[in-house]
């Protein structure tokens, strides 16, 4: 592969947009699709929520849709039953039709105008009570607390925390301008935090969650700008000499890693959050790109050619040797390293297809997780269970999540499909 080819397709952050076609986003919202049947799943009821009926938004509904979202549950069907948390469930009646738990509660619109929502999880294998939860929000916060209602279901059969009231970012294109949004972890609830007529490429949220760093071509060039969320203040951090792309945030949120050209070729950098002048991390022949650090931050994996092909590599955070860690096909790109540390996923190309791959770190092994064939940037969910990406479904750019062992996905379109860049953020503080 020659250095131009290599140049064109490798750091498609530069070039990627440009040659975008995207759909009207619809106002971002999504149509979710799950596909796909687990090995072990928890059967589960989930009761209707008793005077949800009246309500804007069916808070089971919501639950339902996200723990099986998940692939780790299998909702059992509740259609008649009269439950709330003040009901003691028949465990014995619950068991014979195949539930472990079973989830019911009740929301009161409160005469401010909030709502109370209260539940109830019961282990029918006991017939036990075995936690509650309470939560009072204002109507345009329901599906937010659905989500912390999914999000404390999770934890209390599984032992891990939910990832259901996270957020997302991704990008859209629609006549001519590009937006920036922020949404719910099922694309619900999406909010524009930047609109522009030049392209907005690689925005990554910042460890707290109050900030995305990006890349803007506004001021003709790639430059990447940090954006305070809750204000919608942006400063500029990386505005030198060539394009200045590719941005990733430390575990600390104190610096960025970036690739610059301002010495004429593509290396790696890391810079002051707050701006300032940067430090390069190595010198390198080849095109070094797409950098991430490691959770506890000790080091950085990032892409390279300097081999002759698209490698993905792994160097101590403070620069130094680099070794290789990819050796299967000749081009593997956009590496993404799970919150727990212990998987990488990236992006191979095999046979002209660009497929979404999960490493176990420790092991080395490999496995491929997508049916589709032009898979981009896949990033971890923070409880490093699922993963979501970008790619064409039936020629249609959508975003997928999918469990690490890409048995259960879940396709995130758009009303008019087309969106891009997803990077999915932290747990909410």
């Amino acid at each position: 592969m020659s250095r131009c080819l290599f140049s064109s397709l490798f750091l498609r952050s530069l070039m990627l947009l440009a040659a975008l076609v995207l759909g009207q986003p619809a106002q971002a919202q999504f149509r979710v699709e799950v596909t796909g049947v687990g090995m072990t799943r928890i059967p589960v009821v989930l009761a209707p929520l008793r005077g949800q009926a009246s309500a804007p938004q069916k808070i089971s509904d919501i639950v339902q849709a996200d723990l099986e979202r998940s692939g780790q549950f299998k909702s059992l069907d509740a259609a008649g039953s009269q439950l709330d948390e003040l009901t003691t469930p028949d465990a014995n009646a619950w068991r014979q039709r195949g539930a472990d738990a079973l989830v019911a509660g009740s929301m009161t619109r409160l005469a401010d105008g909030r709502y109370d929502i209260r539940a109830r999880l019961w282990d029918i294998v006991t017939g036990q009570e075995k936690s509650a939860f309470k939560d009072t929000v204002t109507a345009s916060d329901l599906r937010l607390s659905a989500h912390r209602m999914a999000d404390w279901v999770f934890q209390q059969l599984t032992g891990t925390p939910g990832v259901f009231a996270t957020r997302i970012a991704y990008v859209t294109k629609s006549a001519g301008r590009y937006n920036l949004w922020v949404a719910d972890a099922d694309g619900e609830g999406a909010r524009t935090a930047l609109t522009s007529p030049e392209p907005i490429i690689s925005p990554t949220w910042s460890p707290s969650g109050d900030q995305l760093a990006y890349v803007s071509f506004e001021l003709h060039k790639p430059v990447i700008f940090v954006h305070e969320l809750a204000s919608g203040k942006r400063r500029v951090v990386a505005n030198f000499k060539g394009s200045n792309s590719a941005p990733a945030w430390s575990p600390d949120g104190r610096t960025l890693l970036a690739t610059l050209s301002r010495s004429g070729g593509s290396q790696l950098y890391q810079l002051n959050a707050q701006g300032g002048e940067p430090r390069r991390l190595q010198q390198s022949y080849g095109i070094d790109t797409e950098p991430t650090y490691t959770p506890d931050g000790s080091q950085i994996y990032f892409v390279s050619d300097r081999g002759g092909s698209p490698q993905i590599y792994r160097m101590p955070a403070t620069g130094g040797n680099a070794e290789r860690v990819t050796f299967n096909g000749s081009y593997n790109i956009s590496p993404a390293i799970s919150p727990d540390g212990r998987w990488m996923a990236f992006v191979a190309r095999n046979a002209g297809q660009f497929k979404v791959n999960v490493m176990d770190l420790t092991t080395g092994l490999v496995t491929p997780i997508s049916d589709t064939s032009a898979d981009e940037r896949p990033s971890f969910a923070p409880n490093s269970k699922m993963l979501i990406y970008a790619t064409l479904v039936q020629g249609r750019e959508s975003l997928v999540t999918s469990t690490l062992d890409g048995r259960i996905k879940a396709r995130l379109a758009g009303q008019n499909g087309d969106i891009r860049e997803p990077d999915w953020g932290p747990m909410r503080k």
